[in-house]
């Protein structure tokens, strides 16, 4: 093979369970560069019967996070595949909390700006608590259903 290869390199603003270093090892075998980021102009809802988050625009409000550098194409497949339709992968501006640096960046936003499952707000501490061990579980399921189809010659 001759010619030069270029991968494409994104950035990924998390606020949910991919904020856990373990959920993301599962996904995409290693653990990025990260720096922590607000979101503003941003709500993080819990979700009936859901262990995981949902955002949506709520102006005066924050969403902290991270943001994940140097996600590769196949990566962004994969975190898109996790996140499933319930999410629509949108481009966002970030305040790196810190540089206070502002950055473009993508993230996953609710798709039912309707839904009335949203309430309150989502707390990642309590999540670690009381939901972490099962979700890890069932990531790795996903990540091992996910490699399976792939055959390359």
């Amino acid at each position: 093979m001759s010619g030069t290869t270029t991968v494409a390199m994104h950035s990924v603003f998390v606020y949910g369970s991919l904020m856990a270093d373990d959920v993301v090892r599962l996904l995409l075998n290693r653990i990025p560069q990260t720096s922590s980021a607000i979101l503003p102009d941003f709500h993080r809802f819990s979700i009936k019967g859901r262990v995981y988050p949902a955002i949506l625009p709520a102006k005066a409000d924050t969403v902290s996070g991270r943001v994940l550098f140097g996600i590769t194409d196949h990566e962004l497949y994969v975190l898109d595949e996790f996140e499933d339709t319930e999410y629509e992968r949108q481009n966002v501006q970030v305040l790196l909390t810190d540089s206070s640096e502002k950055l473009q960046t993508q993230t996953y936003i609710w798709a039912n700006k309707d839904d009335p499952d949203l309430y309150g707000t989502w707390d990642f501490e309590e999540w670690k608590q009381l939901h972490m061990e099962g979700f890890l579980k069932m990531t790795k399921d996903f990540a091992q259903e996910l490699n399976l189809p792939e055959s390359e010659a």
